[in-house]
């Protein structure tokens, strides 16, 4: 999973295609919720963009509420859906963070979650 770009010449300006698929992928899926994006100036670079370009395509996809700048820690695609969900994104997102950072295997980390959702929903 990576970000995948192409800038093709033509009417649609540039700062338009970033941001139409950044959009696309974050919502197909293909970016996953807290996946974090390149620097504005890493990803103009990469495409042969000015900064300013991709920092308008930026300002565009957070006004849109597809990804959030969480200040010195980068640009990450957020989570769609109700503000219920988003939270929830966001826990699991932390949540698969530090269980790697435990060494936990995928099947334990799942085994953990359906465990601790049993029990909050049995009450």
């Amino acid at each position: 999973m990576t970000l995948q770009i192409r800038i093709q010449d033509g009417a649609t300006p540039p700062y338009e295609q970033v941001r139409a698929q950044i959009s696309e992928q974050a919502r197909s899926g293909a970016l996953p919720v807290g996946y974090r994006l390149p620097t504005v100036r890493a990803l103009a670079e990469s495409l042969g963009l000015a900064a300013n370009t991709v920092a308008k395509a930026y300002r565009a996809l957070e006004s849109d509420g597809v990804i959030e700048t969480r200040g010195r820690n980068g640009t990450f695609v957020a989570a769609a859906g109700t503000a219920a969900e988003r939270q929830a994104a966001e826990a699991a997102q932390t949540y698969a963070e530090r269980v790697r950072r435990l060494g936990l295997e995928e099947d334990a980390a799942l085994a953990a979650v359906r465990d601790a959702l049993r029990a909050a929903y049995a009450r």
